[in-house]
């Protein structure tokens, strides 16, 4: 009998990719993802579970299963203010940590950012360090952050600016003293995802290289 994967954003770049790989990967008989609105995709490995995120007395129980793999995530454009993007990239994440937590699942995966740093001056960075701590609080059995750069990949929405740092990262990457600032391929990201839910030996945090090497 394979694992049980539960998936947040699971419609995202990284996220869709990783739904993708999961539902192709024999080692795990279960897919679950947490979403606002139904997925157009039929699997027999798939349990779609549609939530209002705001209601986690309604969903909390349902987190259950072998690793928890978290993607989730938006920007200030789409957001609107911080306050928003900080309920969604923090607080909704944390809340699943825990639920996931309370309901005994042993390992959790999540997907940070470069330069994630609890006292940044930046907000962004702030809130990613902000969560990296507070899971790490939580004692799952095996914590896994990764933290890649610009994505790359096809979106579903168009991001000039992260369009425009997709660019630049791509130029940077053939520069040694910079090249931790390259872009990643999303589905690279979730390779690496899978791969630290299944190794014997891991760490907790993994920068840029180390993501691409853990994808090999």
């Amino acid at each position: 009998m394979g694992k049980t994967a539960l998936v947040l954003g699971a419609t995202g770049l990284v996220g869709s990719e990783l739904l993708k790989q999961l539902l192709d990967d024999n080692r795990y008989s279960s897919v679950v993802v947490f979403v606002r609105r139904s997925l157009e995709i039929n699997h027999p490995k798939l349990h779609v579970e549609v939530i209002d995120f705001d209601r986690s007395d309604y969903w909390s129980g349902k987190v259950k299963g072998d690793v928890l793999f978290s993607a989730f995530g938006t920007t200030i454009k789409k957001a609107k203010t911080k306050e928003n993007q900080y309920k969604i990239d923090f607080t909704y994440q944390f809340q699943m940590a825990q639920a996931a937590k309370h309901n005994q699942v042993g390992t959790y995966v999540l997907v940070s950012s470069a330069g994630a740093n609890p006292k940044s001056g930046i907000f962004y960075s702030r809130m990613k360090g902000e969560l990296d701590e507070q899971v790490k609080e939580l004692g799952f059995q095996r914590l896994v952050i990764l933290r890649p750069s610009i994505l790359a990949g096809n979106r579903k929405e168009k991001r000039m600016g992260e369009k425009v740092g997709l660019v630049l990262a791509k130029m940077i990457g053939v520069i040694p003293f910079i090249s931790k600032y390259r872009s990643i391929p999303a589905s690279t990201v979730a390779k690496a995802m899978i791969q630290s839910s299944v190794l014997p030996d891991v760490k907790n945090v993994y920068e840029l290289a180390e993501i691409f090497h853990l994808a090999k």
